[in-house]
């Protein structure tokens, strides 16, 4: 579990899990929504990767508060 945790998966991947657009998952991760690694790059868009924890908790559901 821990090594799957550790997977990096593109902005592709997470859209296709998430079933929105790329420019959808590009959009959070630039509005501080979706944490993200920043790769290098040479093209016109910038890349990035997204750990799969961080996909995870994004989809695990709020705990939630008892009083």
């Amino acid at each position: 579990m821990e090594h799957d945790d550790a997977e990096l998966l593109t902005v592709r991947e997470v859209a296709k899990q998430l079933r929105v657009d790329d420019t959808t998952v590009r959009r959070w991760i630039k509005n501080g929504v979706l944490d993200a690694i920043t790769l290098p790059h040479r093209g016109a868009r910038q890349a990035y990767r997204i750990r799969r924890v961080t996909l995870n908790n994004l989809l695990a559901p709020p705990e939630s508060v008892s009083q």
